[in-house]
């Protein structure tokens, strides 16, 4: 936090009346918030209700990080966008939501997303990062990111019906996520939303929670979550508050660990990491005997619509059938909205097949970029 506090104009003096009525944030409080700078990664799920509370309690500057498009199944939950915004990519919908909630913040775009390259960069232009991601890789690479970088880290996750929050902040002597899963678990052995479904309204309570515990932080009022989980369970309006001890034998923030700035593999001279259905579609088309197209949808998917010539192998099955894929092609890899297929392509990369490749969007981004004869689901 810069030592410096701004002042405050007399428009956000009144926008921020409540704020200031309440003790123990006040004035002081609340200058300490227009000073702070948040990163949330991830414009979806967790990363709506987050930046649309920071934003309207006034964070100075709010970084929003996410490489998606906007798609109709989002809607569902991801409050930061709208109809009109389908087929946008989401820092640009989500900046416009911001900057209309609230013009007196500077919220600053990341289109690339976060990667291995640009995290180190990234943190440390930020006091907070809010972790809104849906995907092990992505956690990991966050946390160890944010370890190094020595910046507390506000994580959210959300299961169907329940969720968990949780402040990782090594550099306050408190644990890291790799002291609660020291490795990432198998890929395809956990479902995300995309396959498990979730509930909207969930996404709300576990992102605002998120809002709060970056707002404590800022702000230096209560007890912020570290070395603690919370959990949520929507079925039956429960919490659980579990107490988290920092893993001396963590890989990460152990005694004398040396752990890798970053989960992820580096990335592969030779192949993008992710193309869209158009030119997944020029490839196959160009360069045959060079790339094949995986399929990594369960069967009854498949069941409603399929591309000719795929090889369907589901994702729970990829690890048991690396000895059958060719790591001399491009592995083109594709799913129904492109989340399980990055998860997959990146598993692969780790597994030495250094081409394959993400389909973004899915079949369904293949059906508006190539062929609208498909049935869509």
């Amino acid at each position: 936090m810069p030592e410096s506090l701004p002042e405050l104009s007399p428009a956000e003096l009144a926008r921020y009346s409540r704020h200031l009525l309440l003790e123990q944030v006040g004035l002081a409080g609340q200058r300490r918030i227009a000073a702070a700078r948040v990163l949330v990664i991830g414009a979806g799920g967790l990363g709506s209700p987050a930046g649309l509370y920071l934003a309207a309690a006034g964070i100075g500057t709010l970084g929003i990080a996410d490489l998606d498009r906007v798609e109709a199944h989002n809607l569902q939950r991801q409050l930061l966008h709208d109809t009109a915004s389908v087929g946008e990519p989401k820092v640009s919908s989500a900046a416009r939501r911001l900057r209309g909630l609230n013009p007196h913040v500077r919220v600053v775009e990341h289109a690339s997303g976060v990667t291995t390259e640009n995290a180190p960069g990234l943190f440390a232009n930020y006091d907070v990062i809010v972790d809104g991601t849906d995907n092990f890789d992505a956690r990991y690479m966050n946390n160890d990111a944010a370890f190094h970088a020595g910046k507390p880290l506000v994580f959210g996750s959300v299961f169907k019906f329940e969720g968990q929050v949780a402040v990782f902040d090594p550099a306050h002597d408190g644990p890291c996520y790799r002291c609660l899963f020291p490795e990432p678990p198998a890929s395809g052995s956990v479902p995300g939303c995309g396959e498990a479904g979730v509930l909207g309204a969930l996404c709300g309570v576990i992102g605002s929670l998120q809002a709060l515990e970056t707002i404590k932080l800022v702000t230096g009022v209560g007890a912020p979550l570290r070395g603690k989980l919370l959990t949520y369970d929507a079925l039956t309006q429960t919490f659980q508050t579990l107490a988290l001890a920092r893993n001396p034998s963590c890989p990460l923030c152990g005694d004398g660990a040396i752990a890798p700035a970053a989960q992820l593999p580096p990335r592969a001279p030779d192949a993008p990491r992710e193309i869209s259905a158009a030119e997944a579609r020029h490839r196959l088309d160009t360069t045959p005997e060079q790339t094949l197209l995986l399929d990594v949808r369960e069967p009854w998917e498949t069941e409603i619509v399929r591309i000719a010539g795929a090889e369907h192998i589901p994702m729970r099955q990829v690890p048991a059938r690396l000895s059958t894929l060719p790591k001399d092609r491009d592995l083109l890899v594709l799913c129904h909205h492109g989340s399980r297929s990055r998860q997959v392509s990146e598993f692969l990369r780790a597994q030495g097949f250094p081409r394959a490749i993400n389909v973004a969007g899915g079949i369904a981004a293949w059906t508006d970029e190539v062929d609208p004869s498909l049935v869509r689901y």
